[in-house]
């Protein structure tokens, strides 16, 4: 976890986004985050509920990287393909 922090060496804006599957990594991850400075920005899930679907909460992150609404994103889902395929198809967007 130190190297993930390590590449963000000032304090930055960062959106993170999970559906059920990945809900505790992203409080961790968020907690992580803010413990080393950073403004997160929760595009949810905002509780783990199994009928969640995360492009509900990835697209959005997403669409705040294109719109550089915040400076980085970090989306998590189950497997983080699924995740990842959400955001891509969002333009200006590469996960």
């Amino acid at each position: 976890m130190t190297d993930l922090l390590s590449i963000l060496p000032t304090p930055k804006l960062i959106g993170i986004a999970a559906d059920h599957g990945g809900y505790e990594l992203k409080q961790y991850l968020a907690g992580m985050l803010r413990n080393a400075s950073h403004d997160v920005i929760d595009f949810g899930d905002r509780q783990p509920k199994a009928e969640d679907d995360y492009p509900d909460f990835i697209v959005p992150l997403a669409r705040a990287v294109a719109g550089r609404e915040v400076e980085r994103g970090v989306a998590i889902c189950g497997s983080g393909v699924g995740a990842s395929i959400a955001a891509n198809k969002v333009a200006g967007v590469r996960a």
